[in-house]
């Protein structure tokens, strides 16, 4: 009785009876009028996650501060369910589901969809690319699903999305990243742009050292694309171009140089990270012997 006292003095409608729960299953049935498009309370040992839900991972942290938000100001954001026999599945809102029974409540306000299976999956995922925390793999897994499971082609899930079809086939194709550069998009140690730089590359040992060599040399997405055309092709003047755009600790190191021996110093890199030359300027035998001097 508390609960549907607490339900009601929100305004969010009353608790769903036993009656609502059994028998009303689709939008034709009796009393379907009477919270479907609606706002109602729904208990939380009546919803159950959604187990092909495209997200899997809830930050505990996260969790706990909006838990604790929940408890102080209530869920201000209903979340959707599916009707399923006597029981919810979530449509969308998972987080705050999870969040509310941390915070003790009882029940959630919720819309209540009547759709099928395909609906469901559909509407969950189109739900989860909207999201703006989702990193750029959780996103490409998103848009396969939606082709693969779905049958949408990349023109029609373009159109639904508000998308581009070159955003959606540039997305894809990082699936096809090894797992471990995958997981290093995922964690944010490099950019989905890195990523591409990395695709472009048609062998895997070379996706492997551009990969490597982003990491030691702390390249950003123009110097990761520059090495990929040295890598593709190394007599290319995209190659060439490629080693004169040093990485910052090249760039930092080179400066350094230049100004202990007060000469002009270029570092030159191979393009694989793995070795280089330094190239010193000296205009004639007194300016050798001053640099050589300092050498010693």
């Amino acid at each position: 009785m508390k609960d549907k006292k607490r339900a009601m003095g929100r305004g969010l409608g009353a608790i769903l009876s036993a009656e609502s729960k059994a028998t009303i299953n689709s939008a034709t049935d009796e009393g379907a009028d009477k919270f479907v498009g609606n706002i109602v309370e729904v208990a939380l040992e009546d919803i159950y996650p959604n187990p092909t839900q495209p997200r899997t991972y809830f930050d505990e942290k996260a969790l706990n501060e909006l838990a604790q938000s929940i408890k102080n100001l209530g869920v201000i954001q209903p979340i959707t369910l599916r009707k399923d026999g006597e029981r919810f599945e979530i449509i969308s809102g998972e987080r705050r589901y999870r969040a509310t029974k941390i915070a003790g409540l009882t029940t959630i306000p919720a819309y209540i969809r009547l759709v099928n299976d395909q609906e469901l999956l559909e509407m969950a995922l189109v739900e989860n690319i909207q999201r703006e925390d989702l990193d750029a793999i959780e996103i490409a897994l998103t848009y396969h699903r939606l082709l693969e499971e779905i049958g949408l082609t990349q023109e029609n899930l373009s159109q639904r999305i508000g998308k581009d079809r070159s955003t959606i086939t540039n997305s894809i194709r990082l699936l096809r990243l090894n797992p471990d550069i995958q997981n290093a998009i995922r964690s944010g140690e490099i950019s989905a742009g890195h990523g591409r730089a990395i695709i472009s590359l048609e062998s895997e040992e070379d996706q492997q050292v551009l990969f490597d060599l982003i990491i030691k040399e702390k390249l950003n997405v123009r110097q990761a694309e520059q090495a990929a055309a040295a890598l593709k092709n190394p007599k290319s003047p995209a190659a060439k171009k490629a080693k004169v755009e040093l990485s910052n600790n090249y760039k930092k190191a080179q400066k350094t140089i230049a100004d202990i021996l007060d000469v002009k110093v270029e570092i030159k890199s191979s393009g694989n990270g793995k070795k280089g030359k330094i190239v010193l300027d000296f205009k004639n035998e007194e300016e050798l012997e001053y640099i050589l001097s300092h050498i010693k």
